[in-house]
């Protein structure tokens, strides 16, 4: 009896953790990268904002990337078909694992990259303000990491 009462807790105990760690792949992040092109760390902060999306998304957690500020320059250089960006392909395989991406519609236009995102069709967001909504995505349980 109690040799099966022992065995039954292990198996609790098993499940319970299990469903833990299927608990814990199920989180949501908010990359937010604001660094721009004219610095060896603007391409450090934006080099990692790649990298963290990345590891995310592989372990199966939900990732935002959103581009803004001085970071919108980076995007209208990702976006364009024939970027020689060596940074490129690193986005281009965020894209097709499925990694969404949000850019500032305000932050585009004042770093003077606005129409070159528009020519590449590339969506703008401009919900609070010009930018998009901090709010939203916190209102939605997303962790906010900031480059």
């Amino acid at each position: 009896m109690l040799r099966k009462l022992f065995s039954s807790l292990m198996v609790l105990l098993l499940v319970c953790s299990l469903g833990a760690n299927a608990y814990a792949a199920k989180g949501k992040y908010l990359v937010v990268l604001q660094a721009g092109k004219e610095s060896h760390e603007g391409m450090a902060r934006a080099v990692h904002a790649l990298l963290y999306s990345k590891e995310l998304k592989e372990h199966g957690h939900e990732v935002v990337l959103l581009f803004d500020g001085a970071g919108t320059e980076w995007i209208a250089e990702w976006s364009k078909s024939d970027s020689t960006d060596k940074l490129a392909p690193m986005y281009k395989e965020l894209r097709e694992a499925g990694v969404t991406q949000v850019i500032c519609d305000f932050c585009a236009n004042a770093f003077q990259v606005k129409s070159s995102l528009e020519e590449n069709k590339t969506l703008l967001t401009a919900e609070y303000k010009g930018h998009p909504s901090i709010a939203k995505f916190a209102d939605k349980g997303y962790q906010i990491i900031i480059l």
